[in-house]
């Protein structure tokens, strides 16, 4: 297997325009999120099954268009929080990365246990109206393939298939592969292609498998369509990108207000503000927070 392979997504229709399809590799993303926040195997891969859906779901949008997923499940791992563009930029985090639990009853990590069975999938998606579009739904099984599936059945009114994978190197945490696809079908569709659909989503090996062994997102979804059937549209690169600053981060401060800073300057003389989404460190000395209270205090009117 290559391991320089690219994180890609792609898109395209199947069945003369009767199904939408997309598919992703997302290894190194999801690699690059376990070393920035040192995850445990199982919230490991709880966060890259999220994000590989994010990627996917921010294929879907347009321009400027973003979307934030937020899994909020009673299990362990807590909050796992995603945010996509269309521009195949992604980021994450789980509230707590140590997480690792027995194998399930089939052997696979237990993502289930690690999310938790009962919850909300949040989706809100900044479609540059004045208002964003927010769904919710309960959390079905904590698997997080079936559960965005529900999502898109129950919210967007979107007959889908979603199969989420993330195969982890359980002795050094390493992200040995990772991926996905989203299957959703548009009208037209008669009775018997639905059930040829299902059943070649219903006999395709997991998605970790055939990526590991060198299957390619293409060719993911011509096992699922079948050669010839597909049309693909397009395909992006995929990547971690936070768009926290230095500059941002002075803002958070600036508008904590006078009192607040002075009391951080006065009981610690300086603060750290870590990124929840790529943990960067950002420290502002004492010499800078007093130069930020001289611009909280209020002018004096002229």
């Amino acid at each position: 297997m290559d391991n320089q392979l690219k994180d890609v997504l792609v898109r395209g229709t199947a069945w003369g325009g009767k199904i939408r399809v997309f598919a992703a590799r997302t290894t190194q993303l999801v690699e690059e999120l376990r070393q920035r926040h040192d995850t445990y195997p199982t919230a490991t891969a709880a966060l890259g099954r999220t994000l590989t859906a994010g990627a996917i779901m921010g294929a879907m949008l347009k321009g400027q268009e973003k979307l934030t997923i937020q899994v909020k499940g009673d299990g362990p791992v807590g909050q796992i929080a995603v945010d996509a563009n269309a521009e195949g930029e992604v980021r994450g985090y789980v509230d707590n990365p140590h997480v690792h639990l027995p194998s399930n009853a089939q052997g696979k990590l237990d993502v289930a246990g690690a999310v938790g069975s009962s919850g909300y999938l949040h989706i809100t998606k900044d479609l540059g109206m004045k208002e964003p579009y927010r769904g919710s739904v309960p959390i079905v099984s904590g698997e997080l393939g079936e559960d965005f599936t529900y999502y898109f059945a129950v919210s967007e009114q979107t007959p889908s298939a979603v199969g989420l994978g993330v195969l982890v190197d359980t002795d050094n945490h390493a992200v040995l592969e990772s991926g996905g696809f989203i299957v959703q079908l548009l009208p037209g569709l008669t009775d018997e292609e639905i059930t040829r659909l299902e059943q070649a989503i219903a006999s395709l090996p997991p998605v970790t498998t055939l990526l590991f062994e060198g299957e390619t997102p293409e060719g993911l979804l011509r096992r699922i369509v079948g050669e010839g059937e597909l049309h693909i549209h397009d395909t992006m690169d995929l990547k971690f990108q936070c768009f926290c600053s230095s500059e941002r981060v002075e803002q958070t401060l600036l508008s904590l207000g006078e009192h607040e800073l002075q009391q951080i300057i006065d009981e610690d003389g300086k603060a750290e503000v870590v990124c929840q989404f790529c943990n960067e460190a950002y420290t502002f000395e004492r010499a800078q927070l007093e130069l930020l209270l001289a611009q909280a205090k209020p002018k004096p009117i002229q």
